[in-house]
Formats: structure tokens, sequence, C-alpha cells
């Protein structure tokens, strides 16, 4: 990633001196740093989000207390949550920008590591700044120390180390230079980008040095839109020429990357049908008339069914998770082959594919014009129309279910999309509704899907709800969220709150773990440990038994204890008035909905390897074992040439 730096006159150095402390060079640095692609520039930071404790409050937190002009600093009320919000911050605006996150030392960092990984699975730049134990060692152990007895060197931070695709820690102020600069280039590299962790020991945060005045001129970093090898490009198109069947799986990066309108041209041109991944989910609207829905696991019937016999499946963007290969069952044409385009040579390479490295819109454009003239026979448009019809038909049949005493969660998307607008965003991330949405939600504008599926966190909704309405103020937020996940990372409503970005939360309570529920059910385990009941005779219950003592917890009430305006819904027809009622209210709302735990949506000839036990007392363990060897039979390991 190449970085320009501009005069020094672009910067006021009359308001701040080369010597500085650590802290105040590092914010000084964030402050100039700039993102540009097709001519367009991005302010890379637009925050710094903190709590403060002993190990940064004299530091990072002096420095941002001490020129706020140059980075705004924003309150969170939860370590982990802060990482989120600046990860649906950044994807929101296609990881051209995001927020640094800085804490104290010890379980302020730690508490950062979930964050973290998510954000390096998810291919997603955040900036980390934990602070750490004193380099100088003169006072330790200190206040919150993790002690190895066979390495002085190491503190609770070195957690960091595997969930990062990058990782420093600042021992001496000099070091902070080439600290910085290499954080840079990993934060803004399309291919290499993730969490980035500066970890800060709390005493060099504090010390001056005579800083080179050129570290703080405005830096532009280039995001390039590389090309694959002409050669490569010219055996992808003649392999796609000579397809009979071709599939094409969007992934992340035609989003990332800007690729929709690219896409939209190819496959009209050609008649490829689209799948799309959780990352990709919105490559194409809804009712185009080549997109074929959420591929894999939690695939649509019409994605699922061309997945299964393609001859050539062209991978844009994706970084071929279990879910969207359904465990390497979905493509079983006894000859598939896979062409990859993706500006990471890591997932290029997957499935001994033809590796197209470069940037995804630049590369479907030079596809276009390889494929000029060439498209898909008129037997194949026609099927394809015929599946996603018949796929359209299924949606608005559970769109409208009824009959169970509660809502169920497909009737909540349906009436959720049928009030949105088509740049609303929705936003889920954990248990059953990131699957139900993949299958059932129409998107119709490339940001308006925003599910977290990479790490499937739970606590992500909220979090990272308020970072795509920092992101995309001027949008509506409709964040979807199970009351597992509510349980876990609800406190940043009060942070949604404080700075004014109104949320409208659709709370599912279905009375514990009904996703899990529902595996457990499949492996022959009826629901344990998955509901939130009261123990009785050493248990804490079935699905299978007929008991009436759920717990008395009032989440709605929570909900308004942390300054959200609370509607109710018990009906589907109550659930319309509250939406209509929640876009007239100025600050975040949150609809509590109870739902059906067990009026599930189905699987579309898909499936996802979870073994279950191979020895057991009990015969639906045994039994879901024999149909799991059956399903495992399919697996195929994508591996010719």
């Amino acid at each position: 990633m190449a970085a320009r730096a501009e005069p020094a006159r672009a910067y006021d150095l009359a308001m701040a001196t080369t010597r500085l402390t650590v802290a105040q060079a590092l914010v000084h640095f964030l402050a100039r740093q700039v993102v540009e692609r097709d001519g367009a520039e991005h302010q890379f930071f637009a925050g710094c989000f903190g709590i403060f404790g002993h190990g940064n409050v004299a530091g990072v937190g002096q420095a941002l207390h001490e020129r706020p002009d140059l980075l705004t600093y924003y309150q969170a009320r939860n370590e982990q949550a802060m990482v989120h919000t600046a990860v649906g911050y950044a994807r929101m605006r296609n990881r051209l920008s995001t927020f640094a996150c800085t804490t104290s030392v010890g379980p302020g960092a730690t508490n950062m590591v979930t964050g973290a990984a998510l954000a390096t699975v998810n291919r997603v730049p955040v900036l980390l700044l934990p602070g750490d134990v004193f380099a100088t060692r003169r006072a330790e152990p200190v206040l919150q120390q993790v002690e190895a007895p066979s390495r002085g060197d190491v503190s609770a931070n070195d957690c960091f180390v595997p969930v990062s695709r990058y990782f420093d820690r600042v021992e001496r102020p000099e070091q902070l230079v080439s600290a910085m600069l290499a954080a840079m280039r990993v934060l803004t590299s399309q291919a290499e980008t993730g969490a980035v962790t500066l970890a800060l020991p709390q005493d060099v945060q504090t010390e001056a040095h005579d800083f080179p005045v050129e570290l703080f001129q405005r830096r532009v970093w280039q995001v390039p839109r590389p090309l694959p090898d002409a050669a490569v490009l010219t055996r992808a198109a003649e392999l796609i020429r000579r397809a009979r069947r071709p599939l094409l799986v969007a992934g992340g990066g035609v989003i990332y990357s800007e690729a929709t309108e690219a896409l939209r041209a190819l496959v009209a041109a050609t008649g490829i049908p689209v799948g799309e991944t959780q990352a990709g989910k919105g490559a194409l609207p809804f009712d185009h008339p080549c997109a074929a829905g959420g591929i894999g696991a939690t695939g649509t019937l019409a994605a699922n069914r061309l997945a299964a016999s393609a001859d050539l499946v062209i991978g844009v963007g994706t970084r071929w998770s279990d879910f969207t290969t359904a465990s390497r069952t979905a493509f079983r044409h006894p000859d598939v082959r896979f062409v990859n385009v993706n500006v990471a040579e890591l997932d290029a390479a997957k499935h001994a594919a033809a590796m197209l490295v470069g940037d995804a819109r630049a590369t479907l454009e030079r596809l276009s014009e390889l494929l000029d003239g060439w498209s898909v026979e008129p037997a194949y448009r026609a099927e394809i129309a015929g599946l996603t019809a018949e796929w359209d038909a299924e949606v608005t049949r559970l769109y409208a279910r009824a009959g169970a005493p509660l809502p169920t969660q497909s009737e909540v998307i349906g009436a959720v999309n049928a009030f949105s607008a088509p740049a609303d965003v929705v936003v889920s991330a954990a248990g059953s509704l990131p699957g139900d949405l993949h299958k059932l939600w129409r998107t119709r504008d490339p940001k308006g899907y925003h599910v977290e599926y990479g790490f499937s966190c739970m606590g992500y909704e909220i979090a990272g709800g308020l970072g795509v309405k920092l992101a995309a103020p001027d949008r509506e937020v409709y964040v979807l969220v199970g009351d597992g996940s509510y349980l876990m990372l609800a406190q940043e409503i009060v942070t949604s709150i404080q700075e004014a970005c109104k949320l409208t939360i659709l709370l599912l309570d279905n009375e514990g773990f009904a996703s899990i529920g529902s595996l457990s059910r499949s492996l022959g385990a009826d629901g344990f440990g998955t509901l939130y009941r009261y123990r009785r005779a050493g248990s804490l219950g079935l699905d299978s038994e007929e008991r009436d003592d759920g717990l008395p917890v009032d989440l709605a009430a929570n909900a308004a204890s942390l300054g959200a305006h609370v509607l109710r819904a018990d009906t589907v027809g109550e659930l319309h008035a509250a939406l209509e009622q929640a876009k007239s209210i100025d600050r975040t709302v949150v609809i509590y909905v109870p739902v059906d735990r067990y009026e599930a949506v189905p699987g579309y000839e898909s499936w996802w390897e979870v073994p279950p036990a191979e020895v057991s007392e009990t015969e639906a363990v045994h039994e879901a074992r024999r149909s799991y060897e059956r399903a495992r039979a399919a697996q195929r390991p994508y591996l010719d040439p």
C-alpha cells in the first residue's frame, strides 16, 4: 500500500511542536491519515472510542483531552462493544474509514480480544490501543498485571497476537514511528486488513520524545485497483466460455470494492446466476433476474439447487467459509471447477482455483470485456427464472406464516422488510436470525444488509448497529437481536442515546438460545442447556418437557432503564403499528416481540457439519450420527486443478 506525505505547510505546526509524548504523537499522527481510492479521499480515523483507567488516562486520555480538534473522543460502555462499533462503521464505509479504540491495562484490554478476532475474521480494519504494564518494570507486578513464571516480557496483551493482523508493543518512544507506519500499511491494505494492535505501556505513553516533523504531515494512503495477470485472466475467461452451468458466488469483496454495478453488467450480459454469501448479500437487488439469493448452509432453494449442478463456480470476494460451501457439500457436479477473484491471495487460492488476484471491480470489468458476445444457453436462463420465481413465492409464504400462538421469526422479518425503505439497513449477528435473514431478507441496496457472520458474535448487534448509524446517519437502522444476544451486550443503547444516534431495535424473545436449541435437537440432545428456566430437580429442563416456569425477566423494562423508548408487540398487527410509531420517535426505540421458539424456517437442500457423538446411551443421538455419516459422504475436497 503506497502512501504519500503532503508538504509541511498542510499541517499547523504552530500548535504542535516536535517534542511530544508518545500518546500525543500518536493522536497527532492518526489525525493526519487519509485514504484515497478512485480520486476520492477519506479521513481514515473518524475518532477514538475509549474507556479510561490507570493504564491510559494519563497517556492517550490526556492527549485526546488536550487536542479534541484532532481526534474526537467517543465514550463507550464496554470494551468489546467499542470494537464492534468500529467494525460496523468501517464495514459501512467499505473499509475506507474506521475508529481507534483505547483501553486501560488488564481486563479493559482483554475485553477487546473478542472484538479483535471478529474484525480480523471479517477482514475489517480497526486500530486497538490497549494500555500495557510498565516497560521499565520498576514497580511490577502492577495492578492487573499477569505474571508468567517462564517469561518476563509477557503481559495480558499477548492474547491479541493470534487475533490481530499486526501486533506491536511500543516499549520505547522512538519505536512509535515504525509501529504507526506498519499499522497503517496493514489497516489500509485491502488484502491484509483486520485488527491492528499497538500495545502501549502506561509509562511509555507519557514519555516525551523529539519526533520528526515529517511524521505529522498529512499522509495519503492510496487504495489501488490491481488487475490479475493478463494470461490468467484470459485462461479464466476460457473456462467460463466452456462452462454449461456456471454460477457466481458474490462475497463481501464485491461490496467493499464497490463492484456491484460491474457485477450487474457482467451477469446481465452473460446470464450467469449469482448466489450471495452473508457479507455479499446485496451485491444484486433481490428481484434481479440473475439473483438466486443466499447460498450454502443458510441459503435459498434456488441458489442451492444451482450450486449442486454447477460445473464452474466463480467466487468473487469470498473467503469460502463452511457455511458458504455447506461444509464442502454444496457443489456436487463431478467435474466442478473454481475461478476465484480476490484481492487476497490466501482466499484466491482456495479450492485449487484459477487464481485471479486483484480488485473485484477492476477484474469483473475486464472479464466482461473478455466475455463479450458470450452468454449461457436459453434453457439455463429459463431454469434460473423458474427457480427464482419459486423461491420468491416461498419467501412470500413465510412472511405471511400464521397459526402459531406467537409471531414467528419469519413474520417479524417480513414485517420489518415491508416497512423499511430501500436504503434502510438491517443489522444482526448471531443465533437463528442470520440464517433466516440470509434466506428471507429482500435486499434492495448494496449497503442495506449488515449481518456479521464471519465470527457470528453474540452481542455484536446493538454495538454494530451504532457503528452503522455513525457511518450513515441519514439511514434508518433496524437492529434484530435475540434475547440471548441482547443479554450479552445491551449497554451500547446508552451510547446511542448519548450520541443522538437513533436505532430501532427489534428485541425477539424466545426464552433462551433458540438457535442452538434447534441444533441440539437435531443432534439428539433435546435442547439441553438452551432454555431460560428455573432449576427443578437438578435440571434446567429439556425441550420435550412440558413446564411453565420461565424466568421473571423483563427485557423491555431493562431497555427502558437504559434510556430507550420501549414499545411492546405481542402480535404481527401490533408490530406493524409499533414500527410506524417508532419512525416518529427521535431516540433509540426498542420494540419487544415475544416469538415462537419452535416455528423455524426450513433448511433448503443444504447441510452444515456438526458431528454428533459416536457413542451414546441415547437412541436419538445414534440416529443423528447415522444421518451425519450419510451427509458427510457427499463432502468433496475440491482439489481438481
